[in-house]
């Protein structure tokens, strides 16, 4: 699509995502008096919160909600929610996300139940450098089963990593039959609700959880809470490292108190006996059982047999739809290269990821950016406090503005949630989506830093 550079700037911000930050983004956006247009795969805003909506959040209303998307929602008579209390992700959504994709000026910049499935620029293929450049970027969508060509200005790409997990392979290979279809029935998540819509996949059953992050504690402290209504529910947790130690967190050291008590009440549980806790648990292959079920070979050459398999093994991004884009991404962590050595969880937690914004997460295709856990990679470390520091950098960029980082204060030791089914809400726990400082999962995370605000939208 040759166009002029006049036409170009006619265009929309394409934003994929409708999650906090592609809703933060499009906010930042109509701002800085630019055009934004939001592609979201799902039905709703914050498609992907929906499925973990029963996790309540560490961080307290007051840390959740971006400053720009504050501003559009108090003229439409919003009620903002109780700035002490704990939401949990169904809240975040309802209380949040939908007034704000539909009772502000961003109604009719979102378009749902559009999949973007390739990103290109022009009418050329990446090889050809100069002829793409001041061109439009071309996005390709379908909806309804037909696919069409959207064109874009710029392109956010804030489309999370919730549809694209990690799998269960020590490798970073899927485990030897791990996509064996007939498996699926067996297989729950990262976050089942096993208190609520999915009671029956674990009441009563063996149920393994493997991972040793918080997405895995999440689940082991529901399926605890499940066991004491029925005694015969079996809890066995799997491991890779040679220790559960690291899952247990920081306790009273831990910048967030309330998370540090969290993993001392599942180190308690594990010393209980009621969470069966295997180490060195490298899983090799999945078969199905005669008698229906799972069996999990590890490894080492352990065998277990079980009815149910919830996976928090974390997420990746999808990279597939941007293969058209001249990208700069760190081989490693699959982040910004610039970002990389920032947010490399070997050497980062939550709270020591500096503020950052366009250019760091700058790419070769100019007007094109990563923002929220996406622009992570497979780093765990992201808080949603630095997303909307990035989007609002992004804006301001594309708007022709300078953009100073502001010096987010986060905690240390990273912000992680973790829902508990037995503990009282309150004040002081910070956090959002459900994450890690392990290696393994997501993070989103809000925190408080003195001026606004912790793997989804797309």
């Amino acid at each position: 699509m040759a166009s002029s550079a006049h036409t170009v700037n006619e265009l929309p911000v394409i934003v994929i995502g409708a999650g906090p930050v592609g809703l933060a983004a499009a906010a930042h956006l109509v701002e800085q008096g630019l055009d934004p247009l939001v592609l979201e795969a799902g039905d709703q805003p914050g498609a992907a919160i929906h499925n973990w909506g029963h996790i309540k959040l560490f961080s307290p209303w007051r840390f959740n909600i971006d400053d720009a998307c504050r501003r559009l929602l108090e003229p439409t008579g919003w009620n903002a929610p109780s700035p002490t209390r704990l939401p949990t992700g169904e809240q975040l959504v309802s209380e949040y996300l939908f007034p704000l994709a539909f009772s502000t000026v961003l109604k009719d910049k979102i378009r749902f139940q559009t999949q973007v499935t390739g990103v290109s620029r022009g009418d050329r293929d990446k090889t050809h450098t100069a002829a793409r450049q001041g061109t439009a970027y071309t996005v390709r969508v379908e909806a309804d089963g037909t696919a069409s060509d959207l064109h874009a200005r710029a392109v956010i790409d804030a489309s999370g990593t919730w549809s694209q997990p990690n799998p269960m392979g020590a490798s970073g290979l899927p485990a030897l039959g791990e996509e064996d279809p007939a498996l699926g029935q067996y297989l729950t998540g990262a976050l089942p609700d096993v208190l609520g819509a999915e009671h029956n996949r674990a009441a009563g059953k063996r149920v393994l959880v493997v991972g040793a992050g918080h997405s895995a504690t999440n689940t082991l402290l529901n399926l605890t809470a499940l066991k004491r209504e029925d005694t015969q529910t079996q809890v066995v947790w799997a491991v890779r490292g040679e220790s559960a130690e690291r899952s247990f967190g920081g306790g009273d050291r831990d910048g967030l108190p309330e998370r540090g008590a969290l993993g001392e009440r599942l180190r308690r549980l594990v010393e209980a006996g009621h969470i069966q806790v295997m180490t060195s648990a490298a899983v090799r292959r999945l078969s199905e059982a005669e008698s229906g079920g799972v069996v999990v070979e590890f490894s080492d050459g352990r065998m277990i047999n079980v009815d149910a398999v919830a996976a928090a093994t974390g997420f990746r991004p999808d990279l597939e739809m941007l293969r058209e884009l001249r990208l700069d991404l760190d081989p490693g962590v699959e982040s910004p290269s610039r970002l990389a050595p920032l947010i490399d969880p070997e050497f980062h937690s939550c709270g020591t990821v500096k503020a950052h914004g366009t250019e760091v997460l700058a790419h070769p295709e100019d007007g094109f950016f990563l923002a929220g856990m996406k622009s992570y990679g497979r780093a765990p470390t992201f808080l949603l406090a630095t997303g909307y520091e990035q989007v609002r950098s992004i804006a301001a960029h594309l708007a022709g503005n300078d953009a100073e980082p502001i010096d987010l204060q986060l905690p240390e030791t990273g912000v992680c949630s973790v829902a508990d089914p037995e503990h009282a809400e309150t004040p002081d726990e910070l956090a959002e989506e459900p994450c890690t400082d392990n290696g393994l999962e997501p993070a989103v995370i809000g925190v408080p830093t003195g001026v606004e605000h912790g793997r989804r939208g797309h």
